[in-house]
This record gives C-alpha cells, sequence and structure tokens, in this order.
C-alpha cells in the first residue's frame, strides 16, 4: 500500500501528482496486465528475441 504524507499547506494536486509518479514506479500496473491473460512460453520467449534483435539494430545503426 502506498502511503503519501501530505504537507501542510500542500496542494492536493501535487501530492496527486506524487502518487501518481510513485505507482508507476513500483509497476503494479504493468503487472496487472501481465497477469490479465496467460501467455504461452513460446510466445513471451518469442517476443522476447524480437525485442533483442530490434535493440540490436538500434546499436548497429547507431554504430554506422
Amino acid at each position: 500500500m502506498l502511503i503519501i504524507p501530505i504537507k501542510d499547506g500542500e496542494n492536493i494536486d501535487r501530492a496527486l501528482k506524487r502518487f501518481k509518479r510513485k505507482f508507476d514506479k513500483t509497476g503494479v500496473k504493468r503487472q496487472l496486465q501481465v497477469r490479465k491473460q496467460f501467455t504461452k512460453p513460446s510466445v513471451e520467449r518469442r517476443a522476447q528475441i524480437q525485442k533483442a534483435q530490434y535493440i540490436q539494430g538500434l546499436r548497429d545503426a547507431e554504430d554506422v
């Protein structure tokens, strides 16, 4: 559970912004999206390989 202490005289919008930032950093939303549906291990592995190929292509283009 996230706890965001609000200081005296602090705007609620700033506190909400801090809460959202902290929530994003914890990765709760991303984890919920992953758990929402099952993906086969072969599909996950294929996605990892494609991502690695994409990143390698960017690095190769950067070297040129």
